[in-house]
């Protein structure tokens, strides 16, 4: 199917949906508003996008970059339109059906895409992993803590660190979260990276306010946060690191 994006009838119809789907789990998706003149168009050049499983929020991100640059859209990923159409192509990968067809559907930025709100921005399931993945395209993978879970699932990495634009958005912090809560042993966070605990990802918050005051964070590396952060996170740091404390 070539990639579309809702129109304005488009999005609210599926914002309907959306609102009947909190209290009718079974209904059926409304497949008819991604290829319908009424409810889309032709998102840029045309291009080809097939139904894929992801295994992690990475890999939606990954294909999503590569397909859609190929549309000539450089901003695509604030086209309201657009992350709702992509959203409702992949809606079974995204709010997938249980064994009794049901389906449990999480708060509307999820799937409709907040551009003009970065606090909830991050929230969509699709556009918020391709943001993430776009701004670290040099080395994506430094950014794996906030993209390895599956696509469906917002946890606390990415709760409490993607919607801070000064940390997802800076290189060795983004290198440092990862650093610390990723495990590419298992290929997912470490046990214990979520709650409001010492060394979790709140506490992280916290501490990179007070250096902010201190030191300009842009400009220091994995190895200088390593060597100034309290021993709350020494649980978290990898075995045979060569990043001090």
């Amino acid at each position: 199917m070539k990639i579309r994006k809702l129109t304005a009838e488009g999005i609210a119809k599926f914002s309907e949906y959306l609102d009947l789907l909190e209290n009718e789990p079974t209904r059926l998706v409304p497949t008819y508003l991604l290829d319908g003149d009424e409810y889309s168009e032709v998102l840029g050049k045309p291009t080809e996008i097939e139904k894929k499983k992801f295994e992690t929020r990475y890999a939606a991100a990954e294909y999503l970059d590569e397909t859609l640059v190929k549309t000539g859209i450089p901003d695509v990923g604030r086209d309201i339109g657009a992350g709702a159409w992509l959203t409702l192509f992949f809606f079974d990968e995204i709010c997938p059906p249980n064994k009794s067809g049901e389906r449990d559907p999480r708060e509307r930025s999820a799937y409709i895409p907040e551009p003009e709100n970065y606090l909830r921005y991050y929230r969509h399931l699709l556009f918020g992993a391709l943001l993430i993945f776009r701004a670290h395209r040099d080395d994506p993978k430094r950014a794996m803590a906030f993209l390895c879970k599956p696509l469906p699932i917002i946890d606390d990495i990415v709760a409490q660190l993607a919607s801070r634009q000064e940390i997802v958005s800076n290189p060795a912090v983004v290198e440092l979260v990862t650093h610390l809560y990723y495990d590419p042993a298992i290929g997912t966070a470490r046990k214990g990276s979520g709650g409001k605990g010492a060394g979790s990802p709140r506490r992280l918050v916290d501490i990179l306010r007070q250096f902010d005051v201190t030191w300009d964070l842009y400009a220091m590396s994995l190895k200088e946060f390593m060597k100034v952060l309290p021993k709350e996170f020494e649980k978290f740091r990898p075995a045979g690191s060569d990043a001090p404390s």
